[in-house]
C-alpha cells in the first residue's frame, strides 16, 4: 500500500453513528437509576422464569381438573376453590396456621427483644456469648427438631420428668397426642428457634442509637423504663416490624417442625 493510500485510510472518520451510541449508552450509564435498572434486568428475569411463571401456571391448573402424570384435563373454573373452602378440614387448618403463627411470631418478639436487652450488657467474652445465643438458629433443624422430639416423648420426655420432680404432676403428658398440647409443643419448638433471629436484628438496632440521648434523657430524671419508651423504642421500631413481618410470613410456611414433630395430628391439629 502506498503512502497516499496510508494517508487516505487514516484519515477515515468512524462511523458516526456508533460513535453517537456510544456517547448515548455512556451517558445513559451516569445515570444512578437507569445502571441500576440495567443491572436489575438479569436478576428480574430469573425471578420471573423461576417464580413467576410457575405461579401463573399453578392458577391455571388450579381452575382445572389437572392431574399429576396425567396429559388429559379441561377447565373446570372455580369448582376446585369452592369444594376447598366447603373442607371442613381446610378451614381448621387455616384457623390452626393463624392461632400458630400469630402466638409464635409474638412470643418471640417478646423475647427476642428481652435477649437483645440483655446482650447488650454483656462485656466480657461477648461474641463468645451471642455466638451461643445465635446456635438455635443456625443449627440444621432436622437435627434440633428431633432433639424436641425425644424431649416430648410420651414415656421418656425429660420435660415431663422434671415437671414429676417439681411435684407439678404425677402421671405422663401426652404431648403429641392431645391437640392443645401438640399445638403447644409446635409452637415452643417454633419460638426457641426463631429468638435469636430477633434477638440479633433488635441488638444490632440497639447499639446504633446514640449515648448522647440516653445521657440527655437521664439529665431531665428519665428513669429505665421512660428511657426505654422514649429512646430506645422510636430507634428500634422499623426494626420491629421488618422482623416481625418476615417471621409471620416465614412461620406461616414452617411446615418441617410440625411435620417432623406431628405429623399433621392428632385429629388434623
Amino acid at each position: 500500500m502506498s503512502a497516499i493510500d496510508k494517508s487516505a485510510v487514516a484519515n477515515i472518520k468512524p462511523n458516526s453513528f456508533f460513535e453517537r451510541s456510544k456517547k448515548q449508552w455512556e451517558t445513559a450509564l451516569e445515570n444512578e437509576s437507569v445502571l441500576g435498572f440495567i443491572l436489575l434486568v438479569p436478576m428480574l428475569v430469573v425471578v420471573l422464569g423461576l417464580i413467576g411463571y410457575p405461579f401463573i401456571l399453578s392458577l391455571y391448573y388450579s381452575l382445572t381438573d389437572k392431574v399429576i402424570a396425567q396429559p388429559d384435563f379441561k377447565f373446570v373454573g372455580l369448582k376446585n376453590y369452592i369444594e376447598l373452602v366447603g373442607d371442613p378440614i381446610f378451614r381448621k387448618t387455616i384457623v390452626n396456621t393463624f392461632n400458630y403463627s400469630v402466638t409464635a411470631v409474638f412470643f418471640k418478639l417478646l423475647l427476642g427483644l428481652l435477649m437483645a436487652l440483655t446482650l447488650k450488657e454483656v462485656v466480657r467474652m461477648r461474641k463468645i456469648v451471642r455466638a451461643l445465643f445465635l446456635l438455635p438458629w443456625v443449627a440444621p433443624s432436622s437435627l434440633t427438631v428431633l432433639a424436641w422430639v425425644w424431649m416430648f416423648d410420651s414415656q421418656y420426655s425429660i420435660i415431663t420428668w422434671f415437671l414429676q420432680q417439681l411435684g407439678t404432676i404425677e402421671g405422663k403428658i401426652p404431648w403429641f397426642g392431645d391437640p392443645t398440647l401438640a399445638m403447644a409443643a409446635v409452637q415452643v419448638v417454633n419460638i426457641w428457634r426463631g429468638v435469636p433471629f430477633f434477638g440479633m436484628l433488635i441488638l444490632a438496632g440497639l447499639v446504633t442509637v446514640p449515648k448522647e440521648l440516653y445521657e440527655a434523657a437521664t439529665m431531665d430524671g428519665a428513669n429505665s423504663w421512660e428511657r426505654f419508651w422514649s429512646v430506645t423504642f422510636p430507634h428500634i421500631l422499623p426494626i420491629l416490624l421488618v422482623a416481625t413481618l418476615f417471621s409471620f410470613v416465614v412461620t406461616l410456611g414452617d411446615f418441617q417442625i410440625v411435620w417432623i414433630l406431628t405429623k399433621g395430628g392428632p385429629q388434623n391439629a
